[in-house]
This record gives C-alpha cells, sequence and structure tokens, in this order.
C-alpha cells in the first residue's frame, strides 16, 4: 500500500521507518544480497525515490542500519561493567555482553562486521565507540593498577576485541560445533586471555616453551615449589 503523504517536516520520522522496514527485510531474508531498495520502498509504502532522498545508496543505507544497530551494543557494554568486583571481571563481561549481542541477531552482526568493511562508514564508527573503546577503558584501568603490563592499551584492547569477535563470529557462522554452552565458552576463552596478559611479562617468551610452563607451576604451587620438586 502506497503510504500517505508526510507533512512537512516529517522526514526524520521517514529515515527511521526506513531503517526499521531495512532491519526487519534483512532479519527476514539473513543476507543483504536479498535486500533492494525497491523492496524496502515496498515495505514502507514510498517510491525508491523518497529512500534516495534520505541515503545515497544501498549501501548507505545498510550502514545506517548498522550503525543504530552497535549504538545499543555501547549501552550494554556500559551495563556489563555495572557491579563488577574488580577492572579484570569489567573486561571479561564485556567481552561477554559483545558475544551475547551477536547470538541475539546473528544476521545483523555478520552483516555489520563480517562483511565488506568501509574505513570511515558509520558502521566503523560506531564499532570504535562501542566495543573498542569499553575495551581500551577497561585495559588502561588495568595498566594504572599494575595487573596489566605498562604498554600500549590500544593494542591490548585490540587483542581482546579480537579473541571476543573471533568467538561471535565462529559461534554465529557455524553454530552447528560442538560449543557447549557458548556462554560459559566464551568466558574461558576471554579468561585464558586476560590471563594470559597477566603473566606475559613474567615469562621469557624466547625461552623454550617447557621451561616457561614449569616456572609458571612454580608460581603458582601454594608453597612456591614445582610440581615436579613436591613429588621428589
Amino acid at each position: 500500500m502506497r503510504r500517505k503523504r508526510a507533512p512537512r517536516g516529517s522526514g526524520e520520522q521517514l529515515r527511521e521507518e526506513i531503517l526499521d522496514a531495512t532491519t526487519e527485510l534483512l532479519l527476514e531474508t539473513g543476507h543483504a544480497k536479498e535486500v533492494s531498495i525497491r523492496s524496502v520502498a515496498q515495505r514502507v509504502g514510498v517510491t525508491p525515490p523518497s529512500i534516495y532522498l534520505h541515503f545515497a545508496d544501498k549501501d548507505a543505507l545498510l550502514d545506517a542500519v548498522c550503525a543504530r544497530y552497535f549504538e545499543k551494543l555501547d549501552e550494554e557494554m556500559q551495563q556489563a561493567a555495572v557491579g563488577q568486583p574488580s577492572t579484570v571481571d569489567v573486561l571479561r563481561e564485556q567481552g561477554l555482553a559483545y558475544v551475547r549481542f551477536a547470538m541475539k541477531t546473528p544476521e545483523l552482526y555478520r552483516i555489520a562486521t563480517m562483511g565488506e568493511g568501509r574505513p570511515g562508514s558509520d558502521v566503523e564508527v560506531a564499532l570504535n565507540s562501542s566495543a573498542f573503546l569499553h575495551m581500551r577503558g577497561a585495559v588502561e584501568g588495568l595498566i594504572r593498577e599494575g595487573v596489566f603490563p605498562a604498554g600500549d592499551p590500544t593494542a591490548a584492547a585490540m587483542e581482546m576485541w579480537s579473541v571476543a569477535h573471533g568467538v561471535a563470529a565462529l559461534v554465529v557462522s557455524k553454530p552447528y560445533l560442538p560449543w557447549g554452552d557458548v556462554e560459559a565458552f566464551a568466558d574461558r576463552v576471554l579468561a585464558a586471555a586476560c590471563l594470559g596478559h597477566i603473566v606475559v611479562d613474567m615469562v621469557d617468551l624466547d625461552a623454550p616453551a617447557h621451561e616457561a610452563i614449569t616456572w609458571l607451576k612454580g608460581r603458582l604451587s601454594v608453597d612456591g615449589t614445582t610440581d615436579e620438586q613436591q613429588r621428589g
């Protein structure tokens, strides 16, 4: 049905209706290639030229949909930090919030993060402000507290984001693999990454692996001796 002519000054409302319709079609079809400007226009009840008054092309429309999608991620990552007993817990919960978010709407997550990115696009800006900035803030706190070794917080935040995205992307693209409890799986991986940052400066990374393992076991022993020494 043709949409009634909107009153003057209601362009922002139409823009939101276009974004809502595009989101619905993406969720229904599961693929960006199945969504066209014409199908969006039909869903809203306007002509295709009306869409182009708000978005230059389909890529711009999809960018806007994904950017709005990641604004919700920003809220969830902020909430994840509330009430946590330590900054390490904040970082782990932020990573879990990211994975949960992807699992809620896997189609949108796939389109937003696993397609061809464009530097400077709305979705890149939204992702940087939601996921990256929150994780970097937690990493900066851990460095100040002396929990993480001194260094570039940007690099460490990128590594933690890579871990969260890696889990999210695999779960979304290959849900049939034997993940077990996905949230528990994600938490173990995130915990391992956090602990790795904590101990990385304590170990000589150029030493043979068995020497580093023996040293770490010794540090973890209650009385400071290695397992081999305890058995002897």
